[in-house]
């Protein structure tokens, strides 16, 4: 299971706004997600509007391919994307930035065994 990590800027005018949106995510968009195979998907918002998203997937690209193909990934994109500044792309799912994983604790643990 990869872990992925990613990166967009909510617009500071629009931050209440979208932590209320996600108080309640539609539970469709939550079951497509499950059923693309997002495990353990979290998301961090720092006051200045960096949003850090956080989850494992066996593979990113089947994961955003499977949510692709799904009506409500399509209107949930449409709804958050005024949200966001700097969106390459036009919508969150094509714009975030993937960072790369330069550390975890269990794997140099596991070298160490």
């Amino acid at each position: 299971m990869r872990r992925i990590c990613f990166t967009l800027q909510v617009r500071p005018d629009r931050m209440a706004e979208y932590r209320r949106r996600h108080a309640a995510v539609w539970p469709d968009m939550l079951a497509a997600l499950k059923r693309a195979g997002w495990h353990d998907y979290s998301l961090f918002l720092r006051d200045d509007g960096l949003l850090v998203g956080y989850f494992l997937a066996e593979d990113l690209d089947a994961a955003l391919a499977a949510m692709e193909t799904t009506e409500v990934n399509a209107r949930w994109q449409a709804e958050m994307a005024p949200f966001f500044a700097d969106l390459p792309g036009g919508r969150p799912d094509r714009g975030f930035r993937v960072l790369t994983e330069i550390f975890h604790l269990e794997e140099q643990l596991g070298e160490q065994q």
